[in-house]
């Protein structure tokens, strides 16, 4: 049984037995085909829907899918991750942060963090600015910003550490 999280707010537990579809432990009338210009062809009770998958994350088992035009984020956890999370071992909570390294050479434009300052995965933390491109990097995982080891205007060579995290 998968249990399938959209919108950061609505669970489904969902499984396919004898062909028919579970969703909540209740039969539900559902067929999904995917044609093969890549588009998700929906009938559930009755209504069409047509998706699209717009980005999947294999990693952390999640993705943006658009239904009739509006994109939903979609996590999914197999039931190895769901038995893990209920012994306490989710290995997506438990993340280890790793330090902010610079990806390519360039120059520091911007700091957009400070020491001590908590951050979300996906937050913007400093703008590097390479071959006259303007590059934000991101935070790869929740964390909290141990130390700034750059200054702006200054020039960074590749794989240096810009910021650590704790």
């Amino acid at each position: 049984m998968l249990k399938i999280t959209v919108d950061n707010k609505n669970s489904f537990e969902v499984e396919q037995q004898d062909g028919q579809w579970l969703v909540n432990g209740s039969q539900v009338a559902l067929d999904i085909k995917q044609l093969p210009s890549g588009i998700i062809s929906i009938l559930h009770n009755g209504r069409s829907y047509t998706a699209i998958i717009e980005h999947i994350d294999t990693k952390n088992k999640e993705m943006s899918i658009r239904v009739n035009g509006q994109v939903y984020p979609v996590t999914i956890k197999e039931p190895i991750d769901q038995l893990l999370s209920s012994m306490g071992l989710d290995m997506t909570a438990a993340k280890k942060a790793e330090h902010v390294k610079a990806p390519m050479p360039g120059m520091i434009l911007k700091v957009m963090v400070e020491v001590g300052q908590t951050i979300n995965k996906g937050d913007g933390l400093l703008i590097l600015e390479a071959m006259k491109m303007e590059n934000i990097i991101k935070a790869g995982a929740n964390a909290t910003v141990k130390a700034i080891k750059v200054i702006e205007r200054t020039a960074v060579e590749k794989g240096a550490v810009l910021i650590e995290m704790e």
